[in-house]
């Protein structure tokens, strides 16, 4: 696949350029650098800055590679998940970052592929890795082994399907389940016809919580968030763009911790416990995509935009500088 084929619409596009703009000069790290669209943009409008992209898609590091060389040794496309994202840094001789995003979720093109497995709209096998030369087990595997309580707790706990325990049954029922198109009507006909006619597709809750949990991609955000504070100079920033309530709660309980250093003493009164912040907030609360970019871009409908930007160290010493 090509970048054009992969390339996507950018979510909060100019939010993203207008936060990094002010970081200082050096390397920016796109985690999930995709096909490239928040790269390029960062490119193009901040050439103090050079970019390390991340993705655990291979297809999507060759797209990425694609779109961006024309940049030439600015950009560093790595195929890599992003709670590598310290090891990374330090293979390419990077100590620090000016920057780092996050734009997570599943891509419009990896939707519109029907191999890859993750939309209930093609048939295609029941994969949902996004890294399709990892070995970790396929969607088929949890849809046809697991225990009915855990595929219901997966459903409820990563998907908020409110009838997670009666699709968990119908799909132990229906064993075995080889395509998405099978597994889609499965779930449709365990949920009730009045909830069927409202909204989205009835499979799309279920889609979504099984492609988190074949990709464990909440369980290797926190580290990652933590690394890509960690590396940040003083004055560097960090931003996320999260879809799902349960990445949204992670991000925003990682940088009040970091931006508060862990402290555990009243609200009401003074730190006594030592806490020290590393990160100051820059927007209260999470910033949302206008109307008008929803109906330009419907996948902006559920983005939460969160930003940190990383404190001097309280004695004053220098940091390294980005490399």
């Amino acid at each position: 696949m090509s970048g054009a084929t992969f390339s996507h619409l950018p979510v909060l596009i100019r939010d993203v350029v207008d936060l990094f703009a002010p970081v200082p000069p050096g390397i920016v790290v796109d985690a999930t650098v995709g096909g490239g669209g928040h790269a390029e943009a960062l490119l193009e409008s901040c050439p103090h800055l050079r970019l390390v992209g991340l993705d655990r898609d291979p297809v999507a590091v060759a797209a990425a590679a694609e779109r961006l060389s024309r940049f030439g040794t600015r950009v560093q496309v790595v195929h890599a998940r992003f709670d590598r994202l310290a090891s990374v840094m330090s293979q390419l001789d990077h100590q620090t970052a000016s920057g780092v995003l996050f734009d997570l979720g599943v891509s419009s093109p990896q939707l519109d592929q029907a191999d890859r497995g993750f939309s209930h709209r093609h048939e295609g096998p029941l994969d949902m890795r996004m890294d399709q030369t990892a070995t970790e087990p396929t969607a088929a595997t949890l849809v046809n082994e697991a225990p009915v309580d855990e595929l219901a707790d997966v459903l409820r706990r990563l998907g908020d399907e409110r009838y997670a325990a009666r699709v968990a049954r119908a799909i132990v029922a229906a064993r075995p389940i080889a395509t998405t198109t099978q597994l889609a009507e499965v779930v449709r006909s365990a949920i009730p016809a009045p909830a069927r006619r409202r909204g989205r597709h009835p499979a799309t809750r279920s889609f979504q919580a099984l492609r988190i949990a074949v990709n464990a991609e909440l369980e290797v955000l926190p580290s990652a968030l933590d690394q890509a504070i960690d590396v940040l100079v003083p004055g560097g920033r960090c931003v996320v763009l999260a879809y799902h309530s349960g990445e949204d709660r992670i991000v925003k309980s990682r940088f009040r911790r970091a931006s508060t250093g862990g402290c555990t003493c009243p609200p009401h009164l003074p730190c006594g416990c030592g806490a020290v912040p590393s990160v100051r907030l820059l927007r209260a609360g999470a910033t949302k995509a206008s109307p008008a970019e929803v109906a330009t871009n419907p996948r902006a409908s559920s983005v939460r935009l969160r930003a940190v930007e990383k404190l001097a160290p309280p004695s004053g010493g220098d940091e390294a500088t980005t490399t």
